[in-house]
This record gives C-alpha cells, sequence and structure tokens, in this order.
C-alpha cells in the first residue's frame, strides 16, 4: 500500500534532524540555528529552541534528554531540562570536530555520530571525514574514539535492533565518491568490524537520514529530483533486502522519523526546508518514547 504524504509545515531553510518527544515532533532548521515543534493537535510550529550554532541531527535518550549535533561549532551537546548546554565532546586528538551531522545513542548511553563537511571545507581541522563513538566516563568526561576509516563522507547513521551493526551512509556527491548503505559488525570492545555494503545507489543520491521499524527494518530518505528514480523513502530489511518504496513530492527528503499515538506516522524533512508526513503500515521503534 502506497504512504500518502502531506506538507504540514514550511517552507523554513534546510530541515533535518525529527525527533518525535511523545506529544509532537523536534526538527532542526538549520540555517535559522533554531528547533522547531510542530503540535500535532493544533497543526502549528513554535521554536523550541534557538542559536543552536546550526544545528542537525537531534537525538532522545532513554531518559528523555535530547541531543544535537552543532555544525558551526563541531559539538556534539545535550540540552538539559532547566534549558542548559553541556557539551559533550568537540574535538578529536585536540582538532575541531568537522561539522558532526548525525547520532545514535545505544542503550549503554555510548553516542556514535557522523562528522562530514558539506560546501565550503576550508578551514577543516581534521582531514578526514570519519565516524566516531563517545563513550560516558566519570565526572561527566566523554572518550572519544574514532571507528570508521573509510568514509569519504558519512551522513546518517543508525544502530540495528539488537545493538550490533551500526549503520552508515556514504553520501558523496562528488563524480566517482561512493554512494553507500553500510552495515558495520560491532565488536564487544565498541569497535567495528569490516563493512558490508547493503545498497549501491551511486551515481544518484544516496541515504540522508534514517530510522527503524519495530522489525527491525531501515526506513530510509534518499534521491532526488534530478537523478534516478527521484526522492523517496526506501525500506529495507536488515540484510539489504529492498521491501518497500514510496515516493517523496519533495526536491530532496533528508531524514526521517516515526511518531504519532501509535508510532505509525512517518515525518519527514527535506533540503527546501518543508516537514511531511504520512500514515503508514509500519511501527517506529524508538528508545524514547520506549517503544518494539
Amino acid at each position: 500500500m502506497s504512504w500518502n504524504f502531506e506538507t504540514i509545515a514550511g517552507p523554513f531553510t534546510l530541515t533535518e534532524g525529527p525527533a518525535w518527544d511523545g506529544d509532537g515532533l523536534l526538527f532542526t532548521d538549520i540555517d535559522a540555528s533554531r528547533i522547531m515543534r510542530f503540535d500535532p493537535a493544533s497543526g502549528e510550529c513554535s521554536v523550541y529552541r534557538d542559536q543552536t550554532n546550526r544545528a542537525n541531527g537531534l537525538m532522545f535518550d532513554r531518559h528523555g534528554r535530547l541531543h544535537a549535533c552543532e555544525q558551526d561549532t563541531g559539538r556534539i551537546v545535550r540540552y538539559e531540562k532547566n534549558g542548559s548546554i553541556t557539551v559533550l565532546a568537540d574535538s578529536y586528538n585536540g582538532a575541531r570536530f568537522n561539522s558532526p551531522n548525525d547520532l545514535a545513542i545505544d542503550s549503554k548511553g555510548r553516542i556514535w555520530f557522523t562528522d562530514p563537511r558539506y560546501g565550503d571545507q576550508s578551514g577543516m581541522q581534521i582531514p578526514h571525514m570519519s565516524v566516531y563513538r563517545l563513550d560516558p566516563g566519570a565526572a561527566g568526561v566523554w572518550a572519544v574514539e574514532r571507528v570508521v576509516f573509510n568514509t569519504t563522507r558519512p551522513n546518517g547513521v543508525l544502530l540495528s535492533a539488537d545493538e550490533g551493526v551500526l549503520y552508515v551512509s556514504q553520501c558523496g556527491f562528488q563524480p566517482g565518491e561512493k554512494r553507500e548503505l553500510r552495515a558495520y559488525p560491532i565488536r564487544e570492545d565498541g569497535s567495528l568490524g569490516m563493512d558490508a555494503i547493503l545498497h549501491n545507489f551511486a551515481p544518484h543520491r544516496g541515504i540522508d537520514g534514517m530510522c527503524l521499524d519495530v522489525e527491525g527494518n531501515i526506513v530510509a530518505t534518499a534521491g532526488s529530483h534530478s537523478s534516478g528514480p527521484g526522492p523517496m523513502i526506501y525500506v529495507f530489511e536488515p540484510d539489504g533486502r529492498i521491501l518497500e518504496t514510496h515516493p517523496v513530492p519533495a526536491e530532496s527528503p533528508t531524514n526521517c522519523t516515526f511518531g504519532g499515538p501509535n508510532l505509525q506516522t512517518l515525518f519527514v524533512t527535506s533540503i527546501e526546508g518543508y516537514l511531511l508526513r504520512a500514515e503508514t503500515q509500519r511501527t517506529g521503534r524508538l528508545a524514547y518514547p520506549a517503544s518494539g
């Protein structure tokens, strides 16, 4: 059965980072440096937080604390419920992160995030674009580990349902740059094994963002009007087999998450600044509010 998307808000600037808070949908209005909140009851959007340093990806941990990737400052931050900000990490080996993009948080409280740089690459202090893991330690000190060494522009990141695999979107746009959905096995010590390529999107636009349903399938945004099959939601089995595709009425969908009272509504953000939604036959898997 096809999913019928409706545009429910926008246009803003580039929208990203959709995160369901239990009653409403948070998303980032990146170039305006703010987080917006869509209220399904009223159909209205309001400013949830401003001066976010062009925050991109958002994620709630299991305690309901919101985390964000700040692109302009190269920081991974946590927004405390009293309104303050806790900086979890801003550098690797003394060098500022490039432009943290997306993140995933596991049941141990570890944070996995991608650090590409799109657009102007002048001033980059780290000469590679990689994936990192933050490990919580004593007295609020976080250890930073680089876990992926074969990416040129990692974007979306997602943990499998059993947390045994890290899915990473290698999402380049230069000619010849790889555009793949990759699966890295997570070892006991938190390091990653050799990746398997689950899907190759080249030469078209690859995955930007993704989420899980309760069956462990990957629901991902990819494609654009400029080439190939167009802007699309893909549903992959964990081994990469395509189960479904759903066209999206947007130039380039950027990210998605489930929400709504039964977690069966898929919310989608887009590069041209819209928020869309569709009712689906799938149920999302979220760490908060807990599901699955």
